[in-house]
């Protein structure tokens, strides 16, 4: 597989669940001719970046449906940190609903909310090291309402596990005591993607993950595919190239990475 950017976890405060799914740093590795692959990704992300001449600056990269391959930016990336919010964190912390951000990177002192621009404008004067330490001071009172319970409840439910392959939707609806329809709308306001499309994607990502632990066919049995077939016609969906071809280097032309830029 061609990635050139590989993610260290960081630990993320357990107070703060409500707000960060998960902190990433990232440090670019890779010689200047190498591609790089963004995956489908389900979250919303606040990225913090450095550049090679020291320069920070701060991303809200949106929902991304289908995976991009990238050729060399304009501005050589030396590392960045990643804060992956959780599922309904967008709209009370950004100011925006996630479903405005998909496919998106916009730059962080651009949002509306006060306290998204005094979080953008405090991580980037810091040291990227520190970040972790510092949220607890820079988030608001964590929400932890019936819409959020809610909507944790339908995640989890939807995601891939090693044990357990995500339920149905209509399935979740029915557990969850709501309709379909209501399912939808949560998830166009607190994720970005349809209930369905998040479960599609956190399979993709769980066959990334997992794709040297077992054959194909176990793989595809263990997600909840139907056969070796769906699970193959789905990740080249996704992908843009079968498991075997992306798994072995035979990617998509890459194309040109540019920043988002002001007018």
């Amino acid at each position: 597989m061609t990635n050139a950017l590989a993610e260290q976890p960081l630990p993320a405060p357990s107070a703060l669940r409500t707000w960060i799914d998960g902190i990433g740093d990232v440090v670019v590795d890779r010689a200047p001719e190498d591609a790089y692959t963004h995956v489908p990704d389900t979250a919303t992300k606040v990225v913090v970046r450095v550049a090679g001449n020291g320069r920070r600056d701060a991303l809200v990269v949106g929902p991304r449906t289908r995976a991009t391959y990238h050729a060399d930016p304009d501005e050589r990336l030396v590392s960045c940190t990643q804060l992956r919010l959780a599922p309904g964190a967008v709209g009370p912390l950004l100011g925006v609903p996630a479903g405005d951000l998909v496919g998106r990177a916009v730059p962080a002192d651009d949002l509306p909310a006060p306290a998204a621009r005094r979080l953008v404008r405090e991580l980037t004067v810091g040291e990227p090291q520190d970040i972790t330490a510092r949220l607890a001071d820079l988030l608001p009172p964590p929400v932890d309402g019936p819409r959020e319970r809610l909507l944790r409840a339908a995640v989890d439910a939807l995601s891939t596990r090693p044990d357990r392959a995500p339920a149905a939707v209509r399935d979740v609806a029915r557990e969850l005591a709501v309709s379909e329809r209501q399912l939808r709308n949560l998830f166009a306001v607190g994720v970005g993607v349809s209930p369905k499309h998040y479960a599609r994607i956190d399979r993709v990502r769980h066959l990334l993950t997992h794709a040297a632990s077992a054959p194909w066919a176990q793989l595809a049995a263990d997600a909840g595919y139907y056969d070796q077939s769906h699970m193959t016609a789905d990740f080249r969906s996704l992908m843009g190239v079968p498991p075997t071809a992306f798994f072995t280097g035979r990617l998509p032309r890459a194309t040109p990475c540019r920043a988002p830029r002001r007018p």
